[in-house]
């Protein structure tokens, strides 16, 4: 039986964080406070690519703190593709830790698509 899920993702693991930056080949994450363009904001730092700065999330909340100030200091497709590999990192450590096994398809219009085979049979 086939189930089709739709994730909101909060950011609050940092392993699957880590991950995920080093699927799309980005410089892993730091803990840390850094200065957004008018504030500060503390948290898991993320660095993306050609962003002027970093997003930060706050992994006790799942939130996201960040300036791109409107795409013009960083295009937002870089955080979804982001925030995409993370819920698929993190998908990936969940049903591991549950003993199943994982198949990943990358779809043409850029989704990603998990099966989860629940107890490690194919």
């Amino acid at each position: 039986m086939s189930h089709i899920v739709l994730i909101k993702t909060e950011v609050r693991d940092e392993v699957a964080a880590i991950a995920a930056c080093k699927r799309l080949d980005i410089n892993p994450p730091t803990r840390g406070t850094v200065k957004l363009f008018t504030e500060e904001a503390t948290g898991l730092i993320v660095p993306l690519p050609n962003w002027q700065y970093p997003a930060v999330f706050d992994t006790k909340t799942g939130q996201a703190k960040f300036d791109n100030y409107g795409g013009r200091w960083g295009e937002q497709v870089q955080l979804d593709r982001f925030l995409q590999a993370y819920a698929v990192e993190k998908a990936k450590i969940e049903a591991r830790r549950k003993g199943h096994t994982i198949t990943e398809q990358r779809l043409e219009n850029g989704s990603i698509k998990l099966t989860i085979n629940v107890g490690g049979a194919a």
